[in-house]
Protein backbone atom coordinates (compact mmCIF):
# COMPACT_ATOMS: atom_id res chain seq x y z
CA UNK A 1 0.00 0.00 0.00
CA UNK A 2 1.56 3.84 -1.26
CA UNK A 3 1.63 6.17 0.92
CA UNK A 4 -1.38 8.28 -0.48
CA UNK A 5 -3.27 5.29 0.26
CA UNK A 6 -2.34 5.24 3.89
CA UNK A 7 -2.93 9.08 4.68
CA UNK A 8 -6.74 8.59 2.95
CA UNK A 9 -7.62 6.00 4.95
CA UNK A 10 -6.36 7.42 7.95
CA UNK A 11 -8.33 10.59 7.21
CA UNK A 12 -11.09 8.32 6.75
CA UNK A 13 -10.52 6.76 10.41
CA UNK A 14 -10.25 10.47 11.81
CA UNK A 15 -13.45 11.79 10.38
CA UNK A 16 -15.58 8.85 11.37
CA UNK A 17 -14.45 8.91 14.90
CA UNK A 18 -14.89 12.53 15.05
CA UNK A 19 -18.36 12.08 14.03
CA UNK A 20 -18.81 9.56 16.72
CA UNK A 21 -17.55 11.72 19.54
CA UNK A 22 -19.70 14.42 18.10
CA UNK A 23 -22.96 11.99 18.02
CA UNK A 24 -22.11 10.81 21.62
CA UNK A 25 -21.80 14.34 22.70
CA UNK A 26 -25.24 15.21 21.32
CA UNK A 27 -27.28 12.25 22.63
CA UNK A 28 -25.25 11.54 26.24
CA UNK A 29 -27.84 13.32 28.23
CA UNK A 30 -30.30 10.76 27.01
CA UNK A 31 -28.27 7.54 27.13
CA UNK A 32 -28.54 7.07 30.98
CA UNK A 33 -31.24 7.73 33.32
CA UNK A 34 -30.81 10.76 35.67
CA UNK A 35 -30.13 9.62 39.16
CA UNK A 36 -33.25 9.70 41.69
CA UNK A 37 -33.75 12.13 44.89
CA UNK A 38 -33.64 9.65 47.76
CA UNK A 39 -36.94 10.28 49.47
CA UNK A 40 -35.07 9.47 52.66
CA UNK A 41 -33.03 12.05 52.52
CA UNK A 42 -35.36 14.26 54.85
CA UNK A 43 -32.45 16.67 55.73
CA UNK A 44 -33.28 18.26 52.83
CA UNK A 45 -36.78 19.15 53.20
CA UNK A 46 -37.49 22.68 53.90
CA UNK A 47 -38.14 22.98 58.11
CA UNK A 48 -41.89 24.30 59.11
CA UNK A 49 -42.16 26.53 61.96
CA UNK A 50 -42.80 24.46 65.31
CA UNK A 51 -46.30 25.89 66.65
CA UNK A 52 -45.88 27.79 70.48
CA UNK A 53 -47.31 25.00 72.16
CA UNK A 54 -46.66 27.33 75.12
CA UNK A 55 -49.18 29.77 74.30
CA UNK A 56 -51.74 27.53 74.60
CA UNK A 57 -53.75 27.28 77.68
CA UNK A 58 -56.67 25.54 77.18
CA UNK A 59 -55.19 21.99 78.00
CA UNK A 60 -57.15 19.70 75.54
CA UNK A 61 -56.55 22.44 73.01
CA UNK A 62 -53.07 22.11 73.26
CA UNK A 63 -52.65 18.06 73.41
CA UNK A 64 -54.88 17.85 70.41
CA UNK A 65 -52.49 20.46 68.27
CA UNK A 66 -49.25 18.56 69.15
CA UNK A 67 -50.62 15.83 67.95
CA UNK A 68 -51.98 17.01 65.42
CA UNK A 69 -48.47 18.41 64.19
CA UNK A 70 -46.30 15.50 64.50
CA UNK A 71 -49.20 12.54 63.87
CA UNK A 72 -48.74 13.07 59.95
CA UNK A 73 -45.06 12.89 59.81
CA UNK A 74 -45.55 10.15 62.02
CA UNK A 75 -48.07 8.23 59.71
CA UNK A 76 -45.50 9.30 56.27
CA UNK A 77 -42.26 7.29 58.45
CA UNK A 78 -44.05 4.23 59.05
CA UNK A 79 -45.76 4.52 55.54
CA UNK A 80 -41.60 4.13 54.30
CA UNK A 81 -40.69 1.30 56.84
CA UNK A 82 -43.76 -0.30 55.41
CA UNK A 83 -42.46 -0.14 51.73
CA UNK A 84 -38.83 -1.45 53.00
CA UNK A 85 -41.01 -4.33 54.59
CA UNK A 86 -43.04 -5.40 51.93
CA UNK A 87 -39.81 -6.02 49.75
CA UNK A 88 -38.22 -7.78 52.43
CA UNK A 89 -41.46 -10.06 52.54
CA UNK A 90 -41.63 -10.09 48.52
CA UNK A 91 -37.79 -11.48 48.91
CA UNK A 92 -38.84 -14.38 52.17
CA UNK A 93 -41.44 -15.60 49.44
CA UNK A 94 -39.21 -15.82 46.63
CA UNK A 95 -36.67 -18.03 49.51
CA UNK A 96 -39.90 -19.78 50.66
CA UNK A 97 -40.71 -21.04 46.96
CA UNK A 98 -37.23 -21.04 45.54
CA UNK A 99 -37.74 -18.91 42.90
CA UNK A 100 -34.78 -16.37 41.43
CA UNK A 101 -33.65 -13.25 43.36
CA UNK A 102 -32.01 -10.81 41.10
CA UNK A 103 -28.60 -9.31 41.49
CA UNK A 104 -30.45 -6.22 42.10
CA UNK A 105 -32.65 -7.18 44.60
CA UNK A 106 -29.65 -8.67 46.48
CA UNK A 107 -27.99 -5.66 46.87
CA UNK A 108 -31.11 -3.67 47.77
CA UNK A 109 -31.16 -5.99 50.42
CA UNK A 110 -27.64 -5.61 51.74
CA UNK A 111 -28.29 -1.46 51.86
CA UNK A 112 -31.15 -2.35 54.25
CA UNK A 113 -28.90 -5.04 56.14
CA UNK A 114 -26.68 -2.24 56.61
CA UNK A 115 -29.67 0.83 57.16
CA UNK A 116 -30.71 -1.94 60.44
CA UNK A 117 -27.18 -2.70 61.62
CA UNK A 118 -26.76 -6.47 60.39
CA UNK A 119 -23.97 -8.43 57.94
CA UNK A 120 -24.63 -7.76 55.21
CA UNK A 121 -23.05 -11.17 54.64
CA UNK A 122 -25.00 -13.01 56.75
CA UNK A 123 -26.69 -16.59 55.45
CA UNK A 124 -29.50 -15.28 53.26
CA UNK A 125 -32.59 -16.64 55.17
CA UNK A 126 -30.64 -15.40 58.18
CA UNK A 127 -30.42 -11.61 56.99
CA UNK A 128 -34.33 -11.90 55.92
CA UNK A 129 -35.06 -13.27 59.35
CA UNK A 130 -33.36 -10.44 61.24
CA UNK A 131 -34.88 -7.72 58.87
CA UNK A 132 -38.45 -8.52 59.21
CA UNK A 133 -37.58 -8.38 63.25
CA UNK A 134 -35.90 -5.06 62.30
CA UNK A 135 -38.31 -3.45 59.63
CA UNK A 136 -41.88 -2.45 60.86
CA UNK A 137 -43.76 0.36 62.49
CA UNK A 138 -43.86 2.14 65.74
CA UNK A 139 -47.56 2.25 66.72
CA UNK A 140 -48.10 5.77 66.35
CA UNK A 141 -49.85 6.11 69.93
CA UNK A 142 -46.58 4.93 71.32
CA UNK A 143 -44.64 7.46 69.40
CA UNK A 144 -46.94 10.22 70.22
CA UNK A 145 -47.13 10.12 74.14
CA UNK A 146 -42.87 9.53 73.61
CA UNK A 147 -42.85 12.97 72.20
CA UNK A 148 -45.12 14.11 74.60
CA UNK A 149 -43.39 13.00 77.75
CA UNK A 150 -39.56 13.95 76.45
CA UNK A 151 -40.60 17.32 75.40
CA UNK A 152 -42.90 18.14 77.81
CA UNK A 153 -45.85 18.92 75.21
CA UNK A 154 -43.16 20.47 72.71
CA UNK A 155 -42.79 23.18 75.04
CA UNK A 156 -39.14 22.43 75.80
CA UNK A 157 -36.30 24.42 74.22
CA UNK A 158 -34.60 21.04 72.50
CA UNK A 159 -38.22 20.67 70.95
CA UNK A 160 -38.40 24.35 69.63
CA UNK A 161 -34.82 24.61 68.60
CA UNK A 162 -34.14 21.68 67.55
CA UNK A 163 -37.25 19.49 66.58
CA UNK A 164 -35.73 16.89 69.05
CA UNK A 165 -39.25 15.80 70.60
CA UNK A 166 -37.79 12.53 72.03
CA UNK A 167 -35.04 13.15 74.05
CA UNK A 168 -32.23 12.03 71.72
CA UNK A 169 -28.75 12.08 72.49
CA UNK A 170 -25.54 12.39 69.84
CA UNK A 171 -22.32 12.38 71.03
CA UNK A 172 -20.00 14.30 68.13
CA UNK A 173 -19.20 17.93 69.81
CA UNK A 174 -21.43 20.50 68.32
CA UNK A 175 -23.78 17.59 67.20
CA UNK A 176 -26.54 19.35 69.58
CA UNK A 177 -27.63 21.12 72.61
CA UNK A 178 -25.28 20.81 75.74
CA UNK A 179 -27.61 19.89 78.52
CA UNK A 180 -27.08 22.59 81.42
CA UNK A 181 -27.41 19.81 83.81
CA UNK A 182 -25.07 17.21 82.47
CA UNK A 183 -22.59 15.54 85.05
CA UNK A 184 -18.91 16.14 85.11
CA UNK A 185 -17.42 13.49 83.01
CA UNK A 186 -20.20 13.23 80.20
CA UNK A 187 -19.63 14.10 76.88
CA UNK A 188 -23.31 13.71 74.97
CA UNK A 189 -25.27 16.27 73.47
CA UNK A 190 -29.03 16.92 73.00
CA UNK A 191 -29.33 16.20 69.39
CA UNK A 192 -30.43 18.45 67.00
CA UNK A 193 -32.74 18.23 63.95
CA UNK A 194 -33.50 19.95 60.21
CA UNK A 195 -36.83 19.30 60.51
CA UNK A 196 -39.44 17.31 61.78
CA UNK A 197 -39.02 14.26 59.30
CA UNK A 198 -35.22 13.69 60.51
CA UNK A 199 -36.04 13.63 63.97
CA UNK A 200 -38.91 11.31 63.25
CA UNK A 201 -37.13 9.44 60.89
CA UNK A 202 -34.04 8.80 63.62
CA UNK A 203 -36.22 8.34 66.27
CA UNK A 204 -38.03 5.76 64.41
CA UNK A 205 -35.11 4.16 63.18
CA UNK A 206 -33.56 4.18 66.70
CA UNK A 207 -35.94 2.04 67.98
CA UNK A 208 -35.92 -0.66 65.02
CA UNK A 209 -32.05 -1.02 64.92
CA UNK A 210 -31.11 -0.06 68.75
CA UNK A 211 -29.52 -3.03 70.54
CA UNK A 212 -31.23 -1.74 73.57
CA UNK A 213 -34.84 -2.11 72.07
CA UNK A 214 -33.98 -5.56 71.67
CA UNK A 215 -36.75 -6.51 73.78
CA UNK A 216 -39.19 -4.23 72.07
CA UNK A 217 -38.68 -5.92 68.63
CA UNK A 218 -39.25 -9.16 69.66
CA UNK A 219 -42.36 -8.33 71.10
CA UNK A 220 -43.39 -6.79 67.82
CA UNK A 221 -42.34 -9.64 66.09
CA UNK A 222 -44.23 -12.08 68.10
CA UNK A 223 -47.13 -10.36 67.80
CA UNK A 224 -46.06 -10.38 63.95
CA UNK A 225 -45.69 -14.15 63.84
CA UNK A 226 -49.48 -14.80 65.74
CA UNK A 227 -51.29 -12.74 63.54
CA UNK A 228 -52.31 -9.79 66.53
CA UNK A 229 -52.37 -6.37 66.30
CA UNK A 230 -49.07 -4.10 67.08
CA UNK A 231 -50.33 -1.88 69.82
CA UNK A 232 -48.67 0.85 71.72
CA UNK A 233 -49.39 -1.41 75.49
CA UNK A 234 -47.76 -3.99 74.28
CA UNK A 235 -44.48 -2.66 72.80
CA UNK A 236 -43.95 0.39 75.77
CA UNK A 237 -43.03 -2.67 77.55
CA UNK A 238 -39.91 -2.75 75.80
CA UNK A 239 -38.77 0.32 76.44
CA UNK A 240 -37.40 0.06 79.56
CA UNK A 241 -33.69 1.32 78.63
CA UNK A 242 -35.74 4.39 77.12
CA UNK A 243 -35.08 6.03 80.62
CA UNK A 244 -33.36 5.49 83.64
CA UNK A 245 -36.31 5.39 85.34
CA UNK A 246 -37.45 1.85 84.17
CA UNK A 247 -40.50 0.55 85.33
CA UNK A 248 -42.08 3.43 86.61
CA UNK A 249 -41.20 5.31 83.06
CA UNK A 250 -43.40 2.34 81.70
CA UNK A 251 -46.40 2.94 83.54
CA UNK A 252 -46.50 6.99 83.13
CA UNK A 253 -46.20 5.95 79.13
CA UNK A 254 -49.10 3.60 79.92
CA UNK A 255 -51.08 5.88 81.43
CA UNK A 256 -50.64 8.83 78.97
CA UNK A 257 -51.68 6.23 76.23
CA UNK A 258 -55.01 5.55 78.05
CA UNK A 259 -55.30 8.83 78.72
CA UNK A 260 -54.77 10.77 75.74
CA UNK A 261 -55.95 8.78 73.14
CA UNK A 262 -59.27 10.26 72.77
CA UNK A 263 -57.13 13.15 71.52
CA UNK A 264 -54.66 11.55 68.87
CA UNK A 265 -57.20 11.31 65.95
CA UNK A 266 -55.17 8.02 64.93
Amino acid sequence: MDKVSRTTILSKVLLSLFWLLFIFSVLYPFLFKPAEIDSQDVTQIAPKAIPDFASISDVTEKKRAFFAYLLPEIKRQNELVMQERHFVMSIDQKIQTQSIISETQLNKLKTLAKKYKLKENAELIDLVTSLLKRVDIIPPELVLVQAANESAWGTSRFAQKGYNFFGLWCFKKGCGFVPKQRDDGLEHEVAKFKNLPHAVNTYVRNLNRHYAYEQMRTIRYRLRTSQQKITAEALVHGLMSYSERGQDYIEELLNMIRFNRKYMNV
